[in-house]
């Protein structure tokens, strides 16, 4: 796949869930997350998923990586459509996700290493002296120290924790990255440094990002191109 193929398509993509009520807890409705949105992305390129909160923009990401199954539509990555149970591992090792909050998303009890490693294990890529080397060069490319390796979550400020994430999800090199909200939970003078560090990242590894957010001005410093979400559906 080279620059400028389609690497995402999503079409016509709902994810509904049951609104129960009455005693026994039957189904007497659905609240339409996302409700019928078609999106196309670029290799190397940016989107931006942009709208208030509640609109659908985290449950559109998190379908797009396979955390939730949507209802019905389409994903398709590479122009072959994602199916649940069909050569998952390949998928999940080109799609990543760097979730919003880095307080919740790194086990607490983990150290650095043994988080940013844990793909690499899961997968079973190269041998324990490979996968540290792996997890060094990592921690170097977000800007870490070395030491880091050893140490826990608790003793990183947020924007570091949120490299870790970062570096997390760059482990199995991926092709398409989808940031959840990546510096929302960031103080406003950390933003703007992990939001350099994704382009540096991009721009260095050829990543393609889908970037949800509901602040504008932060979608608009990285992205190509801008899509709007407004109760479930893609307005503008």
């Amino acid at each position: 796949m080279t620059a400028g193929e389609k690497i995402l398509e999503i079409e016509d993509l709902r994810v509904h869930f049951p609104v129960r009520g009455g005693i026994f807890r039957r189904a007497v409705g659905a609240c339409k997350a996302v409700d019928g949105v078609t999106l196309c992305l670029k290799r190397g390129q940016t989107l931006g998923l942009v709208g208030e909160s509640g609109c659908g923009k985290s449950t559109l990401a998190k379908s797009v990586v396979k955390l939730i199954e949507p209802t019905s539509g389409t994903i398709r990555f590479g122009n072959k459509e994602v199916i649940a149970g069909e050569a998952e591992t390949n998928f999940r090792k080109s799609v990543q996700m760097v979730f919003q909050d880095p307080a919740e998303s790194l086990n607490s009890r983990m150290t650095v290493g043994t988080i940013i490693g844990e793909p690499l294990d899961i997968h079973q890529v190269g041998d324990p002296k490979e996968r540290r080397n792996r997890v060094l060069q990592l921690l170097e490319q977000v800007g870490l120290p070395e030491n880091a390796i050893k140490r826990y979550p608790f003793e990183f400020s947020g924007g570091q924790r949120q490299r870790i994430g970062i570096a997390r999800a760059l482990a199995l090199n991926p092709e398409l990255i989808v940031l959840d909200e990546p510096v929302s939970a960031l103080d406003v003078s950390v933003q703007s440094q992990v939001l350099n560090l994704l382009m540096d990242l991009q721009a260095e590894l050829g990543l393609t990002y889908l970037l949800i957010a509901h602040d504008l001005a932060v979608v608009k410093h990285v992205s190509d191109m801008i899509a709007v979400m407004y109760l479930g559906k893609v307005v503008e």
